[in-house]
């Protein structure tokens, strides 16, 4: 992950080593229902949906937890976002 300085987010602290709660958005899941992409809370390991799915559950985890940084869980892909300060985080 870059450095705070360089990109201004302030809650890269908070970044964790994290194993993903579940192979796909753990309430669509729980809900028999689809998303589609996935992202990874870099503080607690929880998998929600983007915020181009219908239910936002990555956005609804932040709301709920305050967890500020979530990864994209989608294979090739190597970025991060701070729902805080609203920043992309490349992560390679």
């Amino acid at each position: 992950m870059e450095n705070d300085s360089e990109n201004g987010c302030a809650h890269i602290d908070q970044i964790r080593q994290v194993t993903a709660g579940s192979e796909g958005c753990e309430e669509c899941l729980a809900l028999g229902d689809s998303w589609v992409h996935l992202r990874l809370c870099l503080s607690c390991g929880h998998v929600g949906c983007c915020d181009s799915s219908r239910n936002r559950h990555a956005t609804g985890h932040f709301h709920r937890t305050s967890h500020p940084i979530a990864a994209s869980y989608e294979p090739g892909e190597d970025w991060a976002w701070c729902y805080a300060d609203k920043l992309l985080l490349e992560t390679a």
